[in-house]
């Protein structure tokens, strides 16, 4: 497998090198909390597992390099992400509270790095036939 060499970032994306040279990125909307996060906390980063995954202390995440190199889609290629592309008002976090997963979750799941579950779609989108509901009747 290869393995992390380092991590950058610019306004919207992660980006991470390996030892043998290969550039991977992802959408820095994709990770939360790395969004979220101060500079000064996205390069407080420990690179460990032999070069396998990253921790940010100060924020109490973590990324494995998997999450980079396995396939991904597009948000309007995917079922949850077309759903958020379609309406982009939507909170990412106020859907995952209401869903009581973590927002990186779902996060994960609009950008298709993780893949819900059959089940998991239809939680989300009986969460955004209520919320829809809620509007409705205000």
């Amino acid at each position: 497998m290869e393995k992390i060499k380092n991590i950058w970032f610019d306004k919207n994306r992660i980006y991470m090198k390996t030892v043998s040279g290969k550039i991977y990125s992802r959408p820095l909307e994709a990770y939360p909390e790395l969004m979220e996060a101060t500079t000064e906390q996205r390069n407080d980063y420990v690179i460990g597992d032999g070069g396998e995954d990253i921790r940010w202390d100060s924020i109490d995440a973590d990324m494995h390099i998997s999450s980079f190199l396995k396939e991904t889609s597009e948000p309007k290629e995917n079922e949850v992400g077309a759903l958020f592309a379609k309406y982009p008002w939507l909170n990412v976090s106020e859907v995952a509270r209401s869903l009581n997963i973590n927002k990186s979750l779902l996060a994960r799941y609009i950008y298709g790095i993780s893949k819900p579950s059959e089940k998991r779609i239809a939680e989300i989108k009986t969460v955004l036939h209520k919320f829809g509901k809620e509007l409705l009747s205000a």
